[in-house]
């Protein structure tokens, strides 16, 4: 057995922010994907998988029927016949590693399950959003089920609100000197602790005004550049989101990362920000100048995400 691929996402704005209801704009990332898989003699990371599968499924006992349910007997029978998901999406990265895994569980075992050939209306979307919250949850306390479902539809999508979700499209690549790139911090992040500072924050009256009047704004203004191919505001608008962040959101931002941060924002030759919770893992880069921002990022591993 061998299932289908399910890609990572890349979170391209709208961290914390979706939180409060603002709007987030996810694309899959097809350079790194994952699939069940069955072995007889597993070992180190499919034996941990397979392990981490059967916790899983006991989870997936308790969850709420009238949303979902799933054929439980083929799930505990393929997870003793020896499967488990092989992936190479790296974990606590922010890239939606567990959400991959869900995505497939789901496809394999959901009943009824809402396909991705069907005509996907704004209901079938939520009701997705809704049942991939629930089973993410598993992995990380409180999840959006965002992950998931980008991973399961393999379609950008525009988070409009919480109860507004749709599949959008995105301008097609062009083979300029601009892109979109990841940053590897060389650590990994934990979502649950970030997630924890970030709603003690929203206690701080001066810290909710900010979230509302600057960082939700410049993400919108982001999200609508992108996604209408107005380049040139879109990287003034990325710039003023960088220095909101590296102001608002420092606990998030990889010590070793501030400087680095900081010195994007001075030189304009790139501008750096949170790709998913943070806290390590990677962090998401702008840049007009590809090659300039490789000189002045040499000492670290740059990856392309979309070209401009």
């Amino acid at each position: 057995m061998k299932g289908p691929l399910f890609y990572a996402k890349i979170l391209l704005f709208g961290e914390y922010g979706i939180i409060k209801d603002s709007k987030g704009l996810a694309i899959p990332f097809n350079s790194y994907k994952g699939a069940l898989k069955m072995a007889q003699n597993l070992t180190g990371e499919a034996k941990k998988s397979n392990q981490n599968l059967n916790s899983f499924y006991e989870y997936l006992k308790g969850l709420d029927i009238n949303l979902v349910s799933f054929n439980l007997d083929n799930l505990k029978e393929d997870i003793s016949s020896g499967m488990y998901f092989d992936s190479s999406i790296p974990q606590g990265y922010g890239i939606g590693s567990s959400g991959a895994l869900v995505a497939s569980i789901y496809d394999k075992y959901a009943n009824d399950k809402i396909t991705v050939l069907e005509n996907l209306t704004r209901d079938k979307l939520i009701k997705l959003k809704e049942i991939f919250s629930m089973m993410e949850s598993f992995f990380h306390g409180k999840s959006s089920g965002l992950d998931p479902l980008n991973s399961y539809l393999s379609l950008p999508i525009l988070i409009n609100s919480k109860e507004n979700i749709e599949a959008t499209g995105i301008p097609s690549q062009k083979e300029g000197k601009g892109a979109v790139f990841l940053l590897d911090s060389e650590q990994v992040g934990e979502t649950e602790p970030m997630v924890n500072i970030f709603m003690n924050k929203m206690k701080n009256e001066g810290f909710r005004k900010m979230l509302n009047e600057e960082f939700v704004t410049y993400t919108d203004a982001c999200i609508e550049d992108f996604l209408k191919g107005n380049v040139s505001s879109l990287f003034g608008n990325v710039k003023k989101l960088s220095k909101v962040v590296l102001a608002n959101f420092k606990p998030m931002i990889p010590n070793a990362f501030h400087k680095v941060w900081e010195k994007g924002i001075q030189t304009n030759d790139y501008y750096l920000k949170l790709c998913g919770s943070g806290g390590g893992g990677y962090i998401l880069g702008f840049t007009e100048d590809f090659e300039k921002a490789k000189q002045s990022l040499k000492n670290y591993k740059l990856e392309i995400v979309y070209r401009f």
